[in-house]
This record gives structure tokens, C-alpha cells and sequence, in this order.
């Protein structure tokens, strides 16, 4: 029997550290948290300087029936929980769910799963750090609060079902005003003038136009001032620059680049990086600091200077610009640098390579360049056109890395200049006036939204990528693809002494993995701002963080941070119930109804916005009843055009009829779709319900049918609700609400009931609550 219980969070650690310990320890796993606050339950004694009750979940009851007995039998018991905060609250509820003798308890920490950390942090055990557990008891205490309070008012004043939530509420609103930025951006044009000179021998010298025009009169002034003109070398510089590599990966710039250059969504990252870091391959990876320890820079200074040669490295220590940054941790950096490759999937391998460069190149020299700028003279007016090119000298840690960024605007790359001097006259082989618009602010994706949100001071690591996961699956922001459309542009061009202007279009405007705000979120968040606006006001929320950070420091106790938040929230609160639905600004007039004189509003509704053509007293007064039809895709309750909405009303449809049954075109509330013999079949992305035709309804639902045919393999008589089905992964059986793997020596097409009964019942249940720790927001 093992002398000694470690406690961790999840299976797969475990696994990694009893290898490392030895036959004295047993590794056990909590599974993530094992008390919460119940969810059926405000468990928040206000009366009582807001006591919290904490539950068992029902799913961990095992679990803690099991750690129980370990424990008691154990000489001494290791709490070896995550070392930041949610991590210390998982072992003060483990040491409270499980009984525990504080004489044989003991607290450890590590930052990486390496044979040295477990075995030092083994030898180093510490108590229980209760200040670091009231920062996470407060976030969790103020998170109940403000949702359990602020929810139910959003349901009866807006719409049944909606939430809101401290961090989440901040995250729409800033999505929500930068729809709104958009949507009142008007763009201006100018014309940029660029200029191509043969120089001979295939080689091509690009020059272009410091200033730009504002109009295509002036550009064409110019071009035309140019037919003449003799081009010359005026002046040549050339300067010596550098570039220094970025600090190692934080939790947030590791989401942002994993974006940018694995287009991973932010929870995805996160996933993947907890399983390298319990595989023991990297340190943790849930941290602000971007620091690096002194074993970990000289690792990677030898795996530099074998690979590179010593000129490569140069030693550099890191430091954390965010405020707000939690303890003293490292950087998120491989455990070896000797590793160049680690992970089970490719996902893995692609993150893990990512981390290992960054971090290398932290710790690189920098990259030695020569700029060069050509500034060309024309003979005929005072402008100058400039040729700008650049040579890398010494790569230095561009060897290994680039960093990314988020600038859609980021210009190409200045390559090498060829070979110039001053007084040579170039031969002019054309020149373009071509006509560009500004662009308006863009669309936040994940990984900016992230970014935002730790510049702004909200947030931790640990929150950024459920709160972007809850808004999504909330439905309060849509992460989406969108077509962009024609636009018309001028250019004018120059060349072999004649000018022409032409007319050409360019595809603007698509969007690729941006987050929309929906109308929902439209209407809460206003809602929101004018009768809760400490709620989601900025600042006010970023300082909630800092008193989080004051609280885990010892600084202020954590009821009386709680008591000076309630206080005025809950009056608001009170404040509301005398507001009536009717006064909250949830629907827009668009106008009247050009047929019938009709006023037409857009209103949020149980199922999402529609528009309304008509009053309910009309129909009240004996009049008609009212007409509804629901917003197409991307259409907002804010700017949808009266024109819009009366193409709304022609639908439903008929588009023709199959089979002796109508088809019938919509939308609903799954969005467009055909409606035939009792069945629904939606439309694809690029088929419109106002324009589809017959033949192409009919291909759909064939199309459907034809589907469906494959997609069952089996069905019994003795259970209707039992069937052999083809799958994405292949062939499975679906056994009430049970999904059952079948055996790869039986053929599902011959698989009887009594056999899908035997493999049902030989599935085990899946477990809930596995290794992943969700963190509420």
C-alpha cells in the first residue's frame, strides 16, 4: 500500500506523475472541481455577510467517496492542484469535502510535469494559500450574484431564456460598438500613384508616390504632367536597422498567434495546450508573465548554440507590461528544449512547434538588416517617387521566427533593391493612378477580442477563452464567414506616352472567422448600458480585476469588496421592477407599408428578430391580423431598411410543386429552408428563398431524401427508437440516447436487435465531469 496521496486535477497528470514518484505515491485525480456552488440555488446568504454554500457535485460524489478512503489510509496527503487561483479553491474544497487532518495535508505547486519539478515541489510543500482562494471564492460569489439578479430581469423586460454576466456582458458590448463603428463608416477614396522602370537584364524597379490624391482630376494632373518627364536617381540612403524578437508566450499571445497562424479558435488552443501540458511537454499554460527562468534560458542556450553557432544567442530577460499579472510564474515554454517535436495529433505537434519557436527565438540575436531608399527625381514637377528595399545582414532569431499581427493594412515585404546610382536615368515602363478606399475599423476575431479585453485590464488568463465561448453559444455573437461584394474602382495608367482611364471591379468586404453581434445582443446590450451601467462600463470592470488581484494579495477582504458591489447593483435591481416591458427599446418603426399604408416594425421576439406589418389592435378592432415574417441572416433589427423588410413579406412562397405536394420557400428560425409534404429541407448558403427556383427545390429535397436513405443502415421492429446508422467516423448503433461503437468483426448490416441490446449494455455510461476544469463566467 502506498504510503502517501497526491491529489491532481486530471487523469492524464496523474498518469504523467506516478511514473515520476514512484511505488510510496499514489496519483489519484479529482476531475476538476469537486464543490460549487449548486446550480439550482442561489446558495448566497446575503443577511449572513454573503456566505456561500458549497455542494458536492453529484457527478463527483464517487470520486470524493473514493479520495475519502485513500486518504484516510494515506500518511500523508499531497493537494497538487493547478498553482494559480482556481487551482488553490480546487484544493481548499478538496481539503473540505474530504475531512482532512491538516497535521498530514500538504500543498504543493509546479509549473511544468517534470520528473525535477514534481520531486522539488515534493520536497517544498506549502499550506493552503487562503487569500488566493478568496480572489476565486469573490470572482465566483460576484459572478452568481450579478447573474442570478441581472438574468431574470433581462427575462421579463426583453425576452425569457437570456443571461448576462460581468465579464461576458463587457465582451458583447465592445463586439456590439464595433458593429456600430462599422456600420456608420462612410469610406473615401484616393488615389495611390505607383511606378514600374526597366532597368534591363528582366530587372524591374517599383517606385512609388509618397502622397496620395484625393481626386482621380488630380491623379490624372499628375500622370499627365509625366508623359514627358525625364526620371533620375536623385539620392540613395542606406541604413543600418534591426529587429528584436518578441518576449516568449502568455496565455493571451499564444491565443492571438495560434489564431493568426494555426487559425485555431481560442478554445481550441486551450484544449490542446492542457494536453501537452499534462503530457509533460510544456510549462503551464495559463499565466500573464513572460519571464523566463534561469535553468529554462540556459536549456535554451545550448540548444541555440549546437544548432546555430554562438552568434546566434544573446541572453534576455522579459517584463510583464499587464497590470494585473498574477504571481511570479514563467512564460508558457517547452519543459526541454532538446524536444523539437511533441504531441499525439497533429494539432498537438503544430501548437507545440509554435511554442518551442517562440521561445527559442526569445532568446536569439537580433536580426541585422540594411534599408535602402531610392528617391527618384522627375523633371517636370517638384514630386518625388521612392523605391524603398531591404537586405537582411545577419537573420539572427528570424532563423526560426516571425511573428504574425493583426493588421489587415500590413504592406508587403521591401525586398532587395537592384543595383543603382545616383544621376542614372531609368526608363519609365508604366505608371497606375489606381483608386483605394479606407477601410472601417475591423471586426474583432477571437484572438483580438482577447487582446482587447487584456489591454483594457478585464479578465485573466483563465477567463478569456470560456467568456468568448459562452457569448458564442449564447447566441449573443455569431462567429461567421461572410461573401463581401462588387465594388467599382478607377485607375489611370500611363504608358508608352498615352493615358487611359478605365473603370474595373474588385471583390470588398469579406469577412473570414468575425464575430457579428446578433440582434439579441444588440437589445441587451443597450438595455444594459442604460439601466446597469456599472455593470459593463469599462473601467469599472477592469477595477473589479484589480481588487480580485488586491484580494489574492492580502490587500482587502473579499465580503467587504462584495459588500460595496451590491450595494448599489441591488438597488438598480429594485429600481427596474417598476419598468415596464413596453418602455424597454426592443422594437424599431421602419415606416408604412407601401401597399397597404400599414406601419412596419422589427421587434425581438421568443425565436430571434422579425418584422411586423400591422397592429395587434387591428386585429382586436376586427381588422386584420397581423403579418410577421423573421429577419434573413445578418440583417440587424438597428438597420434594416423599410425596402428590406417589405421583401420580407413575400415570403413564405410557393416555388412549384413535386410530387402533387406545394413546395413552400421560407425562413424560420434554423434560417431559410423548403417546406414539402410535412418535411423541411434547408437551402444552401448561396440560394436565396425569394429567388430559388423549382428545379433547384426539387434537386434539394431529392438531394435529402437521398441522404437520409444512407444514413440509416438498420431499424427494428421490437424499438423504434434503436438503429444502425452510418456516422462521420463510420458505422455506429444508436441505442436510445446511448451511441455504441460496434466491433470491427461484426457487419452492421447484419447485425441483429438482441446484438445492439448486448453491445448497449456493454457500453458503460459516459462519465461527467472529465479531466477539462470549466470556469464559469
Amino acid at each position: 500500500m502506498a504510503k502517501n496521496l497526491v491529489i491532481v486535477e486530471s487523469p492524464a497528470k496523474a498518469k504523467t506523475i506516478e511514473g515520476y514518484l514512484g511505488k510510496d505515491y499514489q496519483v489519484k485525480s479529482s476531475y476538476g472541481h469537486v464543490r460549487d456552488l449548486p446550480k439550482d440555488d442561489f446558495a448566497i446568504d446575503i443577511e449572513n455577510n454573503f456566505e456561500p454554500t458549497y455542494k458536492v457535485s453529484a457527478d463527483k460524489k464517487e470520486v470524493i467517496k473514493e479520495l475519502k478512503k485513500l486518504s484516510k489510509d494515506a500518511d500523508t496527503i499531497f493537494l497538487a492542484s493547478d498553482d494559480d487561483r482556481e487551482g488553490e479553491a480546487i484544493s481548499w474544497h478538496l481539503h473540505h469535502a474530504l475531512e482532512l487532518d491538516d497535521s498530514k495535508t500538504r500543498r504543493i505547486v509546479f509549473r511544468e510535469i517534470t520528473k525535477n519539478a514534481i520531486q522539488n515541489a515534493i520536497q517544498n510543500p506549502r499550506t493552503i494559500d487562503q487569500d488566493l482562494v478568496n480572489a476565486q471564492q469573490a470572482r465566483r460569489i460576484l459572478d452568481r450574484l450579478v447573474g442570478y439578479e441581472l438574468s431574470p430581469v433581462l427575462w421579463k423586460k426583453i425576452q425569457a431564456g437570456l443571461s448576462a454576466g460581468r465579464v461576458q456582458s463587457v465582451a458583447v458590448r465592445l463586439v456590439v460598438e464595433r458593429e456600430r463603428e462599422i456600420d456608420q463608416f462612410t469610406p473615401t477614396s484616393s488615389f495611390k500613384v505607383t511606378a514600374l522602370f526597366d532597368l534591363g537584364g528582366g530587372k524591374i524597379l517599383k517606385a512609388e508616390l509618397p502622397k496620395k490624391y484625393e481626386s482621380e482630376s488630380d491623379a490624372l494632373a499628375f500622370l499627365q504632367s509625366c508623359t514627358s518627364a525625364e526620371f533620375s536617381i536623385e539620392n540613395l540612403e542606406t541604413k543600418p536597422a534591426k529587429k528584436s524578437p518578441a518576449p516568449p508566450f502568455t496565455t493571451s499571445t499564444l491565443q492571438q498567434e495560434a489564431s493568426r497562424k494555426l487559425s485555431f479558435p481560442v478554445a481550441l488552443t486551450m484544449s490542446v495546450a492542457q494536453k501537452l501540458y499534462e503530457a509533460g511537454k510544456i510549462s503551464y499554460m495559463r499565466t500573464d508573465s513572460v519571464n523566463l527562468s534561469n535553468d529554462a534560458i540556459a536549456s535554451a542556450k545550448g540548444e541555440i548554440t549546437k544548432a546555430y553557432g554562438p552568434d546566434f544567442f544573446k541572453e534576455r530577460h522579459f517584463k510583464t507590461k499587464s497590470q494585473g499579472a498574477q504571481e511570479a510564474h514563467e512564460a508558457i515554454r517547452p519543459t526541454d528544449f532538446s524536444t523539437h517535436e511533441a504531441g499525439k495529433d497533429d494539432k498537438e505537434r503544430r501548437l507545440y512547434e509554435l511554442i518551442w519557436k517562440r521561445a527559442i527565438a526569445s532568446q536569439m540575436a537580433e536580426a541585422e538588416l540594411e534599408k535602402t531608399t531610392a528617391t527618384i527625381g522627375i523633371s517636370t514637377n517638384d514630386e518625388k517617387l521612392v523605391a524603398k528595399g531591404e537586405v537582411i545582414k545577419f537573420e539572427g532569431f528570424l532563423k526560426v521566427y516571425i511573428e504574425s499581427t493583426d493588421d489587415e493594412d500590413d504592406e508587403e515585404q521591401a525586398g532587395m533593391l537592384p543595383p543603382l546610382n545616383i544621376g542614372q536615368v531609368l526608363d519609365l515602363k508604366s505608371m497606375l493612378a489606381k483608386e483605394g478606399f479606407t477601410r472601417h475599423p475591423p471586426r474583432y476575431t477571437e484572438a483580438s477580442l482577447v487582446k482587447k479585453l487584456e489591454e483594457m485590464g478585464i479578465g485573466r488568463p483563465s477567463t478569456y477563452a470560456p467568456t468568448i465561448s459562452t457569448v458564442i453559444k449564447r447566441n449573443y455573437i455569431a462567429k461567421e464567414n461572410r461573401d463581401g461584394h462588387e465594388r467599382n474602382y478607377r485607375e489611370v495608367l500611363l504608358a508608352g506616352g498615352d493615358i487611359k482611364t478605365v473603370t474595373q471591379t474588385e471583390i470588398t468586404g469579406a469577412e473570414k472567422n468575425k464575430l457579428f453581434p446578433t440582434n439579441t445582443a444588440m437589445v441587451v446590450n443597450d438595455f444594459l448600458v442604460e439601466y446597469f451601467p456599472n455593470v459593463i462600463d469599462f473601467s469599472f470592470t477592469a477595477k473589479v480585476e484589480q481588487e480580485f488581484d488586491d484580494i489574492a494579495h492580502g490587500k482587502i477582504g473579499w465580503r467587504d469588496m462584495i459588500k460595496s458591489f451590491y450595494g448599489g447593483f441591488h438597488s438598480k435591481i429594485e429600481d427596474t421592477e417598476q419598468l415596464k416591458r413596453s418602455e424597454v427599446k426592443a422594437g424599431r418603426e421602419l415606416g408604412t407599408d407601401p401597399k397597404t399604408g400599414k406601419p412596419i416594425i422589427a421587434k425581438l421576439g421568443k425565436y430571434g428578430a422579425y418584422v411586423q406589418l400591422g397592429e395587434m389592435e387591428d386585429e382586436e378592432n376586427g381588422g386584420e391580423k397581423p403579418k410577421f415574417a423573421s429577419l434573413r441572416h445578418g440583417q440587424l433589427i438597428e438597420s434594416i431598411t423599410l425596402e428590406e423588410a417589405v421583401e420580407l413579406f413575400k415570403l413564405p412562397r410557393e416555388v412549384g410543386e413535386l410530387e402533387g405536394e406545394v413546395m413552400t420557400a421560407a425562413v424560420g428560425r434554423y434560417g431559410p429552408y423548403i417546406r414539402h409534404a410535412g418535411k423541411f429541407v434547408s437551402l444552401k448558403p448561396e440560394q436565396d428563398p425569394l429567388t430559388i427556383t423549382e428545379e433547384e427545390a426539387v434537386q434539394l429535397i431529392l438531394a435529402k431524401r437521398e441522404e437520409d436513405a444512407n444514413k440509416y443502415i438498420k431499424t427494428f421492429d421490437e424499438d423504434d427508437t434503436v438503429f444502425v446508422l452510418n456516422g462521420r467516423y463510420g458505422p455506429y448503433i444508436k441505442f436510445g440516447k446511448k451511441n455504441v461503437k460496434i466491433p470491427k468483426d461484426k457487419k452492421p448490416e447484419e447485425l441483429s436487435f438482441e446484438d445492439c441490446k448486448a453491445l448497449a449494455e456493454a457500453t458503460p455510461e459516459k462519465k461527467r465531469g472529465g479531466a477539462k476544469r470549466k470556469t464559469k463566467k
